[in-house]
């Protein structure tokens, strides 16, 4: 049996839709490299072994290359969808001052929790629009937020 180019395109074109069904990025990188070969096979007269050899290493290339360099990069830095404990000990900055009767904002820097800003109040103490806090409790939706101690030389 010969194998055509368009097997070759065939087959990367099943791996590339199966992808969308597989929760990894791996049959996806089998299949660009089966279009790869399919392009090459066609430019160039390659005989079976060396179409299949160079299926197998281009595959082997961008799968280690997805889970060493770029797979990496996009790491969820968020914190979203963990609980909220993961909020305590965070600091971030006042943006709306809290009062008595009012609540305040504080904005961090990343988002934290899915959120980049959160409602907050104070424990008696006094924070003014700029200030540094740190987040020492949460009530509901609302953080309990403290001024953060600065060290002075």
């Amino acid at each position: 049996m010969m194998i055509e180019p368009w097997h070759w395109l065939v087959l990367g074109m099943i791996l590339i839709i199966a992808e969308m069904f597989l929760p990894t990025f791996a049959s996806l990188w089998f299949g660009i490299a089966a279009i790869i070969v399919a392009l090459l096979a066609w430019l160039l007269p390659l005989s079976i072994l060396w179409q299949v050899i160079i299926w197998l290493s281009l595959s082997v290339i961008m799968a280690l290359a997805w889970f060493k360099y770029i797979k990496p990069l996009s790491v969820d830095r968020t914190k979203a969808g963990l609980g909220g404990s993961v909020i305590i000990g965070e600091t971030g900055m006042i943006v709306v001052k809290p009062q008595p009767e009012k609540l305040g904002k504080v904005r961090f820097s990343v988002p934290i929790v899915g959120a980049d800003e959160w409602l907050c109040r104070t424990r008696d103490e006094v924070v003014e629009v700029g200030d540094r806090v740190t987040v020492i409790d949460i009530t509901g939706n609302e953080l309990i937020v403290s001024p953060t101690k600065t060290l002075k030389p």
